[in-house]
């Protein structure tokens, strides 16, 4: 049955290894163009935190006159202070249009109720659906807020009281994420791009395997054939495997070269991805080939051209790829019951790996054979449908 299922194979792999189409779907589009627009994605992302870091905070501010005091400490601050003569609306209006990124409106009634020792009013006009007036956003917040806590002391120092009754409790940051653990901010998703990748090596050639032969009229001679039907199907699966495992090994070996030239330490992220890191995350993930080319065999063996296949697994296709989402949102952490989740439990490993957090063997191995046991079940339904006569009508 093996010798069978060994020439079934290695005829599938020489016939799709000549299909341009094969090719371009299972080893570019996802191997080359994932990696390549991640890496770009994440380069841009640290480019734009590292320039606002550096450059000036311009402020537009409105009614500057009126507290020469705040701009003078605004200037002190490295705050660049751009003077405008707008009333709220037109101020509200430059933010609006993304004009200005945020402006600082005073109004008349500041001076008043300042010297009456009342809260005085300053708005901060701003947009926060623009996500690049973000950065300045926060610093002109913390500049305010500064000033605001040395007039609060100010005003207890002259009734003579100590300012420090305002501050009760000293709150001390102690940051404990390495750099390797904040860089899942940006590569979080790379395990959802990684499993894509290789449920895409995979497609054309379940696809053509399955339903191609239908449509080409060339299944009914190759079942007449005096071999095992399971033999058959189950070379051709192999066949969709070995794909699947050359795309995702290719697709590692593409993020850690393009990972390489992210200035990911700019940022106070770190990627260490090493040769023995790949190795480690292709062990990790290769555990769901099976499942993956079991249901997209199978399904595709119900389908009847190549249309209705390709119809049929871009849906499909997503059932794996959705617990990783729902991880991703809601910041999901490893457990012992979630690692009996195939694509989820590898995702969960991929990214404890990468953070460099240990991993317990007994997660590893619930991971594994999980989705090894599922991914014999599909093999196993496959096999059996190609031994009902019905899978010729």
């Amino acid at each position: 049955m093996m010798r069978a299922a060994g020439i079934v194979f290695l005829k599938e792999m020489l016939e799709n290894l000549r299909d341009r189409r094969v090719i371009l779907s299972a080893f570019f589009f996802g191997v080359l163009l994932a990696p390549l627009l991640f890496a770009l994605s994440i380069a841009w992302v640290s480019k734009q935190v590292v320039e606002s870091r550096e450059k000036p905070l311009q402020l537009p501010v409105s009614g500057h006159t009126l507290a020469p005091n705040l701009m003078k400490f605004l200037r002190e601050n490295g705050a660049q202070i751009v003077e405008v003569g707008w009333h709220a609306d037109e101020a509200a209006q430059a933010v609006r249009s993304g004009q200005q990124e945020l402006v600082l409106f005073i109004g008349t009634d500041y001076v008043d109720r300042l010297r009456a020792g009342e809260p005085a009013p300053v708005e901060l006009i701003v947009d926060t659906a623009n996500n690049r007036a973000g950065p300045s956003i926060d610093r002109t917040r913390q500049l305010l807020d500064a000033y605001g806590y040395r007039l609060a002391a100010l005003r207890l120092l002259v009734r003579g009281v100590d300012p420090v009754v305002i501050a009760p409790v000293d709150v001390r940051m102690l940051d404990v994420a390495t750099p390797a653990g904040r860089s899942l901010l940006v590569l979080g998703m790379m395990s959802y791009f990684c499993l894509m990748s290789m449920l895409a090596g995979g497609f054309y050639l379940a696809i053509d395997t399955t339903a191609g032969e239908r449509e080409r009229g060339s299944l009914e001679p190759l079942l007449a054939l005096p071999v095992k039907r399971g033999s058959l199907i189950l070379g051709k699966m192999l066949a969709t495997g070995t794909f699947m495992s050359i795309s995702l090994l290719l697709t590692l070996i593409a993020f850690g070269i393009t990972l390489s030239f992210v200035p990911l330490e700019a940022i106070g992220m770190s990627a260490n991805f090493s040769p023995r890191m790949i190795l480690a995350l292709f062990a990790i993930m290769i555990t769901f080939v099976p499942l993956g080319a079991g249901l997209m065999t199978l399904v595709a063996s119900f389908t009847r051209s190549n249309r209705e296949a390709q119809s049929w697994l871009s849906v499909v296709m997503l059932l794996p790829v959705a617990p990783i989402m729902f991880a991703v949102i809601s910041g999901t952490k490893p457990s012992r019951v979630l690692m009996a989740i195939p694509s989820l439990s590898q995702h969960l490993l991929a990214t404890a790996m990468i953070r460099g957090d240990d991993i317990p063997i007994s997660n590893f191995l619930v991971s594994a054979s999980t989705s090894l046991l599922a991914g014999m079940a599909l093999i196993w339904a496959a096999t059996r449908l190609y031994r009902r006569e019905a899978i010729l009508g």
